[in-house]
């Protein structure tokens, strides 16, 4: 029979990817065996970042299947990749999954899906595999996303999903983030045809977790109270990465510089401001330079992610002002892409500059390190709103007449988190009650081993 055989399936994006890879390792841990199944195109880049590291037959054994749209097409238009994900990868499953449990003798005993891939759950069902939906992100967005019922009823939405009245901020249950309706997540992720497929495809996935046994979610309790007590279905197991299990292979689509490990530790204790937008953010060029020049006029020692595809300019020397990379040599730092839970564990960080995804979100606060928040799209309001109105643990930006945050901004905001003690000290109390809920007898702990007592029954 060997060890328990577990299909992990996550959303094709890269904030999705990374915590069910935690995930998995965790279960690893616990004897589990587990096929990992990213898209070809993921896979593709996984492999290409991680090399030697990805083990075909490893106890993650990382396997692909196509995601319906051509190698050379924008992933990051997510209504047509959402489409693409829709007609194509079922039948690629159903067909992985066949091919599994007739040539192993470990056929596959369990299936976790994450939410938005809700559909694998109902091919769970139809061979008879048990399934567990997994949710990456705060459990306020999946409240919102569980709330469209009501949503509806109460005329915020029309039933494509577009604000009826977008200037009335809304609250689903006290103590919970404020959000927009402009900003809810369907809304923000491309022009009405995306927004109207996104929305669809976010209800299917609610009527496909409905009936699951375990809906996890990478939170906690003392995160957030006030969601899990509106959704008490959705149990808490995280922050995962608080847990440290992850592996050498971390999911990650660009290959990591660890050179700035060695350049930080060249920095002195809490000096340093770390940048970063995620995997999706794209800047305007005048946005850009700005933020190069609110870091120049911080005086303060920096390390920036500049992801290839940052801004539509190509020529990664046209993107800085002129002179800056020679004014800034001796104490700024940009990389392509970095080990960002080594970066924010290191001693010499100050603060983070975050797009405020949510596994940048719990990194950050899991190491205790106040933030300025720069959201971009989807959950990332919400998550900013945690972090500066009910966690207070940062501050966010304002945006000039042009929607600019410029450099003056940049370089206030840094003065004002930085030489302000009370955010550090809300930060470590705040990193002390999510390490507490990962460890023995914690909350979110005492969850994970009644799934993997479950798991294993």
């Amino acid at each position: 029979m060997g060890n328990p055989h577990i299909l992990a399936i996550p959303y094709p994006a890269q904030g999705h990817v990374i915590p069910l890879m935690e995930l998995s390792h965790n279960l690893v841990s616990h004897g589990f065996k587990i096929t990992f199944v990213n898209t070809d195109f993921n896979h593709n880049r996984v492999k290409d970042a991680f090399g030697n590291k990805v083990d075909g037959e490893g106890s993650i054994r990382l396997v692909s299947i196509p995601d319906g749209m051509e190698p050379n097409e924008d992933r990051k238009q997510l209504g047509k990749l959402t489409d693409g994900i829709s007609k194509v990868m079922p039948l690629e499953l159903k067909k992985l999954v066949k091919k599994i449990n007739g040539s192993e003798d470990n056929k596959i005993s369990c299936v976790i899906a994450d939410v938005n891939m809700g559909w694998a759950l109902d091919i769970a069902a139809e061979f008879e595999i048990p399934g567990v939906a997994f949710w990456p992100a705060s459990a306020m967005l999946l409240a919102l996303l569980f709330s469209t019922d009501r949503l509806l009823d109460d005329q915020v939405i029309d039933k494509h999903g577009t604000p009826i009245n977008g200037e009335n901020m809304i609250q689903l249950y006290p103590n919970t983030p404020a959000m927009h309706p402009n900003n809810f997540l369907w809304v923000c992720l491309g022009d009405f045809t995306a927004q109207k497929t996104i929305f669809e495809f976010s209800m299917r996935n609610n009527k496909a977790v409905e009936n699951v046994e375990w809906l996890i979610c990478n939170t906690t309790f003392d995160l957030e109270p006030g969601a899990l007590s509106l959704i008490p279905e959705i149990l808490p197991i995280g922050p995962l990465s608080a847990t440290n299990q992850l592996g050498p292979l971390t999911g990650s689509f660009w290959p990591e510089d660890a050179t700035c490990l060695k350049w930080l530790d060249q920095q002195p204790p809490g000096s340093v401001i770390y940048v970063a937008f995620g995997s999706f953010t794209v800047f305007d060029p005048i946005q850009f330079q700005e933020l190069a020049l609110g870091l120049e006029l911080s005086n303060r020692p920096f390390l920036w992610v500049v992801r290839p595809d940052t801004t539509e300019v190509t020529q990664s020397d046209e993107l800085y002002p002129i002179g800056f990379k020679a004014r800034v040599a001796g104490r700024g730092k940009m990389v392509g892409w970095a080990p960002q839970r080594a970066v924010l564990a290191h001693p010499s960080i100050a603060c983070f500059i975050s797009h405020c995804g949510w596994n940048s979100t719990v990194e950050g606060l899991s190491n205790g390190i106040p933030f300025l928040c720069w959201p971009y799209f989807a959950d990332q309001f919400i998550n900013e709103t945690y972090i500066c109105d009910i966690w207070k643990i940062g501050l966010s930006f304002n945006r000039d007449e042009r929607g600019i945050i410029t450099r003056e901004e940049i370089k206030g905001k840094v003065e004002q988190l930085v030489d302000d003690e009370r955010f550090k000290a809300k930060a470590l109390q705040l990193k002390g009650s999510v390490i507490n809920s990962v460890s023995e007898n914690g909350s979110s702990n005492r969850i994970f081993n009644n799934f993997i007592e479950w798991m294993k029954s």
